[in-house]
């Protein structure tokens, strides 16, 4: 009975790893061309989004402090 339990459980797990294998096979995987497009898109939308950020951080800091006097 123990015996045929683990069987079964070995058997999951064969077959959920076949499965990833077959789902794997089947993804597009971007070209190197893409991947250094997309990381620099990625790269400057942070450099940007970030600059953003601080000019908005740096215009309420004064504007609170304005308020404060």
């Amino acid at each position: 009975m123990q015996l045929t339990l683990l069987n079964r459980i070995w058997q999951r797990i064969r077959q959920f790893f076949r499965e990833i294998r077959a789902e794997v096979k089947k993804v597009t995987w971007p070209t190197k061309e893409e991947v250094k497009v997309l990381t620099l898109v990625v790269v400057l939308f942070v450099f940007i989004f970030t600059a953003f950020i601080g000019i908005v951080d740096l215009i309420l800091a004064r504007v609170f402090a304005f308020i404060a006097k």
